[in-house]
């Protein structure tokens, strides 16, 4: 073999694209389970008068968020519920096993719908990352929606996020560089349908070898409004239902911190959690 042809096999395969765990560039680049969970503990608490105990996560794919929780007190316990049986097991594998013996007691991975999932009564359940809008039709929210609210315990509290603003209906890419440029995350819009409200979205990863994660996750949603949302949950029976606006920095970025809100700005993009009271 020549050198040149050495050359070229050996570039490629030290692509970074090539050695890159997806898993890991998403927990890097868009889930903060630290903040989720501080976010519905102290939530929780502040509604309730008294911390939570057991948390359902639902679509839960790593199971990040479960292992957070576990993490925070040991009286905590966590049921994480999602169909896709690669990505439990590299949860399982990655995330459940970096926890103590104690902690890994306290976590329970099942592998099924969440529509069907019969699970112990929980006093939160969880369905962030905006995962229930894989459910487009209405009826099939709505019965989502009630199979949360049956499993919940007395005095159970449902949290979700949700997004919108102009741009969540246009085609669009948006690039932000993660750690100091060690790889670049990039958000795809690709197709908005306003008849039906269908969402295509991707996720890509670039890096400085000029190598590319091409659609290492690709979502096809339904982009559910916040009215459409509230007036789900207030049908099949959540006694309240709370917005959660997120505020602005002196330097007109987004401050982290989300406060009820009756209402809110029309920006390009904002993001917002809920809780629904059972």
């Amino acid at each position: 073999m020549s050198d040149k042809k050495k050359t070229k096999k050996k570039n490629k395969k030290l692509r970074l694209a090539d050695s890159a765990d997806r898993h890991q560039l998403y927990e890097l680049s868009v889930q903060y389970a630290a903040s989720e969970i501080e976010f519905v503990d102290e939530t929780y608490k502040l509604i309730r008068g008294r911390k939570a105990s057991l948390l359902r996560e639902d679509f839960c794919g790593t199971a990040n968020v479960c292992c957070e929780w576990v993490r925070q007190r040991k009286s905590n316990r966590a049921i994480g519920v999602d169909l896709d049986h690669e990505v439990l097991t590299w949860g399982q594998d990655n995330k459940v096993a970096e926890l103590s013996m104690g902690q890994r007691k306290r976590i329970t991975l099942i592998e099924e719908n969440v529509l069907t999932v019969d699970a112990e009564p929980a006093d939160i359940i969880s369905a962030m990352n905006f995962s229930y809008w894989l459910f487009k039709e209405r009826k099939d929210l709505k019965h989502y929606f009630t199979r949360v609210k049956d499993g919940l315990a007395e005095g159970g509290i449902f949290f979700l996020d949700a997004y919108g603003g102009y741009d969540s209906f246009r085609e669009l890419e948006e690039e932000r560089e993660i750690n100091d440029g060690e790889f670049t995350y990039i958000w795809e819009q690709e197709r908005y349908d306003p008849v039906t409200g269908g969402l295509i979205c991707h996720i890509h990863f670039a890096f400085p070898d000029n190598s590319r994660m091409e659609r290492a996750f690709s979502y096809d949603w339904r982009l559910w409004t916040l009215p459409e949302i509230r007036d789900l949950l207030d049908e099949v029976g959540f006694s309240k239902v709370t917005i959660y606006w997120q505020g602005w920095d002196d330097e007109g970025e987004p401050d982290g911190i989300f406060v009820p809100s009756t209402t809110g700005e029309a920006d390009a993009g904002w993001i917002c959690y809920i809780s629904a009271e059972k």
